[in-house]
């Protein structure tokens, strides 16, 4: 008799050429994700040359019910860690029937900011650094804390070892692999400085796949956790008081900054982003305001800062970047639930675009 495991691991290649695609999008609130399989009759590289397909729009608050049809366009395709062989998981975003763009399909508008002939130019790169929470699935408290209660003071947390100090290495561990086989390109995980807060890295990407990736690697993170019992949180500020927030600091360089000379244009660049603080903080992430306060490695949500090697500034340039005088910067003031669209678009805009 065969295991419940046995099945889910049967290998498909062996009986039949067909595959199976997982289509994801995300729903209503921005941030959930939502997905399901069809058949597909072989294997399928190519993101055009896959099917639309639709949903239910109402039941994932994107569509009234007496027209709740919308549709989902293929856009990235990755390798399935879950069903492997050449099973994928296609990143889709949503449209009505029409053709138009739904109010939550924010990869929409940046495609056409991404495919403007400047910014294709520059060639845009992004590192995302993606900073999440591991609870507990029954009480909703970081994993690792006691019931009702709490650890020592922040210290030996930030990529610490021993079971007393990393909570979920071994989830954290599955993802990164995941994440690599998926062909997501992953460059790093770390522990973070309040105890079952994680981070993953991924880029450098460049323009619009910097968001497909990000989106990608949340849904293996949710499909992970999923199986281990564990809820993942991408909240700013999950606990109150004495602990730092979670972010998602956006790496961001352009060809012009990465040459000689760099360094000016990178300078000029910050004050762009400076002039459009409000705007820009307005689409980094919900909650901010109470992750971005002055403490805990953060400038104050209302001021913009920016300085070398300054992890309390809006925006930190690194030591490096100075002494060769070209290279990248990092923003700071995105949220662990900004949209990666919204961000990396908009840094774009703003820096390449935007004319003050």
């Amino acid at each position: 008799m065969s295991l419940l495991s046995d099945l889910i691991n049967l290998n498909l290649s062996d009986t039949t050429e067909k595959v199976i695609a997982e289509y994801i999008w995300i729903g209503g609130s921005g941030m959930d994700l939502r997905s399901k399989a069809r058949t597909l009759p072989g294997p399928v590289s190519d993101p055009s040359k896959l099917p639309k397909w639709n949903y239910d729009g109402s039941s994932t608050g994107q569509a009234p019910g007496e027209d709740s049809e919308v549709i989902i366009y293929p856009q990235a395709i990755f390798r399935d860690p879950f069903r492997r062989g050449n099973n994928i998981l296609v990143i889709c975003d949503a449209y009505t029937p029409a053709g138009e763009p739904i109010p939550t399909n924010k990869r929409h508008d940046a495609a056409k900011v991404f495919s403007h002939p400047d910014v294709v130019a520059e060639e845009t790169w992004y590192g995302i650094e993606q900073e999440y929470t591991l609870l507990q699935k029954d009480i909703q408290w970081p994993l690792g804390w006691p019931v009702g209660g709490f650890p020592g003071p922040q210290g030996p947390y930030y990529c610490g070892v021993g079971a007393d100090k990393a909570f979920g290495r071994d989830i954290v561990d599955a993802h990164y692999k995941a994440c690599l086989y998926a062909g997501i390109n992953i460059s790093g995980i770390n522990g973070e400085v309040m105890p079952g807060q994680w981070e993953f890295q991924v880029g450098p990407s460049v323009g619009i796949s910097a968001g497909d990736e990000v989106w990608a690697a949340r849904y293996i993170l949710e499909r992970i956790t999923e199986i281990a019992g564990v809820v993942v949180s991408f909240d700013p500020k999950p606990i109150q008081g004495d602990w730092n927030g979670a972010g998602a600091h956006t790496n961001y360089s352009t060809k012009s900054m990465r040459n000689d000379g760099g360094y000016e244009v990178i300078k000029t660049a910050i004050e762009k982003l400076g002039k459009r603080h409000k705007e820009h903080i307005a689409a980094y992430g919900e909650g901010n305001e109470r992750r971005l306060t002055g403490r805990h490695e953060t400038a104050d949500i209302n001021t913009f800062l920016w300085g070398v090697a300054n992890r309390g500034a809006s925006v930190r340039v690194g030591r490096d970047t100075e002494k060769a005088g070209k290279g990248y910067f990092e923003d700071r003031r995105p949220a662990s639930n900004m949209d990666p669209y919204v961000v990396t678009s908009m840094i774009a805009d703003t820096t390449i675009l935007w004319k003050p």
